[in-house]
């Protein structure tokens, strides 16, 4: 069938079989872009449903048409952001020196929302089932940006650590090489020999130190590795750009309200401009407790 391609596409990069050194050698993160995509808008467009069953428990003016609209705006909150902040990304990355080309990082990122939205599709019957079972708007508006948070989360870590494996696979190869030009030139049986295993005990040292990151108990795509990390600018562009797409996506999220649907005012595609996400969400917390 052929929905079970992209499924198991998916299942590949959730259970770390897409991020294992033998994988990431063959080349920078094997996966089906088209195939991801697809399930990205599947399991937004899930999401969203289970997220609009708030809406069909009211009974406000235009209620029924909360369904569509959550369905088409939770995968478009996540693909739009993506593409606001990627031209950034690729300009970010090219300046440091990162050796990622602009379709190696697409890949990436792309493999990163699968993450973070198979865990929101994951939670969406919780979501539903709450709002099935309270009438408090505002504390269904703070349940879905903790689960908001939480999918995003886990998905910028995906993120960072297959980074994290593709940058220790560069060192471990480039030392592979190192070791091979070393033992290359011809020498004297009697000092040269003894020069030789030296450099040679040094590089299979690093070059098992690599090795050890990838343990079979670190086998998870979000498993924490050990030893040498990216480097300092590559690190540091990369976590500003994280800063940034949460940043873009939380106004993002306000642009495209209202994903839940008040049930104190008519139904609308769209709200008025105007506040901002962090204080929407500051003034909900207070209502809350009010």
């Amino acid at each position: 069938m052929k929905i079970l391609g992209p499924l198991r596409e998916l299942d590949q990069i959730l259970r770390g079989e897409k991020t294992k050194p033998e994988s990431l050698r063959r080349a920078s993160l094997e996966i089906s872009l088209g195939q991801i995509l697809g399930m990205i808008v599947f399991l937004g467009l899930l999401y969203g449903l289970c997220m609009s069953v708030f809406s069909m428990t009211q009974d406000y003016p235009g209620h029924e048409w909360q369904i569509i609209a959550s369905m088409v705006k939770v995968p478009a909150l996540f693909l739009l952001t993506l593409l606001i902040t990627f031209p950034s990304l690729y300009v970010f990355n090219a300046l440091v020196g990162s050796r990622f080309e602009v379709v190696e990082l697409l890949r990436l990122l792309i493999a990163s929302l699968g993450v973070a939205l198979s865990m929101l599709g994951s939670l969406g019957l919780i979501v539903a089932f709450f709002s099935v079972s309270t009438t408090s708007y505002s504390f269904m508006i703070l349940l879905n940006v903790f689960v908001f948070s939480v999918s995003g989360f886990l998905g910028l870590k995906f993120l960072l650590q297959t980074l994290h494996r593709m940058s220790l696979l560069t060192e471990q190869e480039e030392t592979e090489s190192s070791i091979k030009e070393t033992t290359s030139p011809v020498h004297s049986p009697t000092e040269g020999g003894f020069v030789e295993i030296e450099i040679v005990e040094e590089s299979s040292k690093a070059s098992s130190n690599m090795a050890s990151n990838f343990s079979p108990k670190e086998a998870g795509p979000l498993a924490q590795l050990y030893g040498p990390v990216l480097s300092g600018e590559v690190k540091t562009v990369f976590r500003c750009w994280i800063v940034v797409f949460g940043l873009v996506g939380a106004q993002m999220s306000w642009i495209l309200r209202p994903f839940i649907g008040d049930p104190n005012s008519e139904f609308a595609w769209f709200r008025p401009r105007g506040s901002s996400f962090f204080e929407a969400v500051y003034h909900t917390f207070l209502n809350l407790f009010s």
